[in-house]
């Protein structure tokens, strides 16, 4: 009787169905695209309740995501909610929480 071997080789990268692989991104902060931008940097402990002050000063009583964005440095507020339910998106400038900008959602 004959015993049924089977071995594996370690490779660095996963594999999916049927053997094939994904293919590496060249840049490994993007995605398999290669083209994604990376996340934004959410707030330290020390910055976040500064930016909430800000935001309840300026009437906002919710929000979804805050992260400093690529294209400048100020933080980038998403969908801040107001008492009457209206979403906007509001930035702040990195190191001082004046609103610099409000800009409403559709």
């Amino acid at each position: 009787m004959a015993a049924l071997v089977i071995t594996y080789r370690l490779i660095d990268f996963p594999l999916f169905p049927y053997g094939t692989a994904m293919p590496r991104s060249p840049d490994p902060d993007k995605g398999a695209g290669g083209n994604a931008a990376p996340p934004p940097t959410a707030p330290t402990q020390q910055e976040q309740p500064s930016i909430e002050r800000a935001l309840k000063a300026a009437g906002y009583v919710s929000w979804e995501e805050i992260g400093i964005e690529d294209d400048g440095p100020y933080w980038d507020i998403d969908d801040a909610r107001r008492p009457d339910k209206t979403r906007w998106d509001v930035k702040l400038p990195q190191g001082s929480c004046e609103i610099l900008s409000q800009e409403a959602d559709r």
